[in-house]
């Protein structure tokens, strides 16, 4: 199977299933001597983890990280970083109806196609499990780029029809933290869990948007052509599970305008008077606020009968069992982030080679 490793200079190659014994990964490409904090990796998987309130998945799985090597008295030594994060409360059993059955809108039905071959529990490597791999990856990379003052935050602005409509400028970072959907606006998010919460005891699901915020950034991350900072972004957040979509700065919205209301123009001290851009001009960053939308679908388990096939083709009903998010976007929110840092990180130590003097 390929397609299990992200970056170029800053690589994270992740490992293992849902159901399986442990997932796990190896960074590489780690500069010697950054310090490394490994309560604040397991702050971020702890952002992810399930089982964390009433709107998540009551799985409980304590997600400690283990490091295996890499890492000397504190400091990174340049060698790569091993970890493992082991299964605990993993209930295959909950899956044996889905042994010969394909969900609908899942990977199980690609996967028999593509492979002849599938794990069945929890949907093996293509569970959103594995994101706790890239949590541990992007925490190492904010780690390194804290050396040079990067900030990355994220937030759910949407889930379903209730969304917050205030520009992230005249939020709070602070204030992610203050509720279980992950909104920095108390009221918008009083809704949100409202929603989610009877979308639950409904057995079906809602999806929503997580919108990502990268400042300090400093000018000229990014390639001209096929690496484009922005397109490398895309590729990022659309790796992650039940992703559908991704726009950043004006987005979608800027084929409303015309360009002389798009184009971000420039005072007489140089400086942008708008940020369309979001940030990226011809693939490389300008040095403002990098900001993005990343929308979720539904979960496509229900915990409702739904038409389905098995791998005979014989027409089936599938019905979820066991324990399953009815919306995605709060546990998205430091998945987001940590896809958002990997990306940044790979890129700003490509540029340290990038020219002489």
């Amino acid at each position: 199977m390929a397609g299990n490793t992200l970056g170029k200079t800053f690589k994270l190659t992740t490992f293992g299933e849902s159901h399986g014994a442990a997932i796990g990964g190896v960074i590489d490409g780690c500069p010697a001597g950054v310090s490394i904090d490994i309560a604040a990796i397991q702050g971020e998987l702890d952002r992810r983890r399930p089982g964390q309130s009433k709107i998540t998945t009551q799985r409980k799985e304590s997600d400690i990280v283990e490091l295996l090597s890499g890492i000397f008295e504190g400091k990174s030594t340049g060698a790569p970083i091993g970890f493992i994060i082991r299964n605990k409360d993993a209930k295959s059993a909950d899956y044996d109806h889905l042994k010969h059955a394909y969900r609908p809108s899942h990977a199980d039905n690609t996967y028999d196609i593509k492979y002849g071959i599938r794990d069945h529990r929890g949907g093996g490597r293509a569970s959103a499990r594995e994101t706790a791999c890239r949590v541990v990856g992007g925490a190492v990379a904010r780690q390194v780029l804290n050396y040079i003052g990067i900030r990355v935050w994220a937030f759910v602005s949407s889930v379903g029809s209730e969304i917050l409509t205030t520009n992230y400028t005249a939020l709070n970072p602070a204030d992610v933290e203050s509720n279980m959907v992950r909104c920095p606006d108390a009221a918008v998010a009083d809704k949100m869990i409202a929603l989610i919460d009877q979308i639950r005891k409904d057995g079906d699901t809602v999806g929503g948007v997580v919108t990502c915020v990268a400042q300090n950034v400093p000018a000229g991350l990014g390639e001209p052509v096929f690496d484009r900072l922005e397109a490398d972004l895309a590729k990022a957040m659309l790796s992650i599970n039940a992703t559908k979509g991704f726009e950043i700065g004006s987005g979608f919205g800027a084929t409303e305008m015309r360009g002389s209301q798009h184009n971000d123009q420039s005072d007489d001290t140089g400086n942008h008077t708008s940020n369309h851009a979001g940030g990226v001009q011809g693939g490389v960053t300008n040095g403002q606020d990098i900001y993005f939308n990343v929308a979720f679908k539904p979960v496509a388990t229900l915990m409702q009968n739904q038409s389905g096939v098995d791998d005979q083709g014989n027409a089936v009903s599938v019905k979820g069992k066991g324990r399953h998010d009815p919306c995605v976007v709060p546990r998205a929110v430091p998945i987001v982030e940590a896809m958002t840092l990997l990306t940044l990180v790979d890129h700003f130590l490509r540029n340290r080679t990038s020219k002489i003097g």
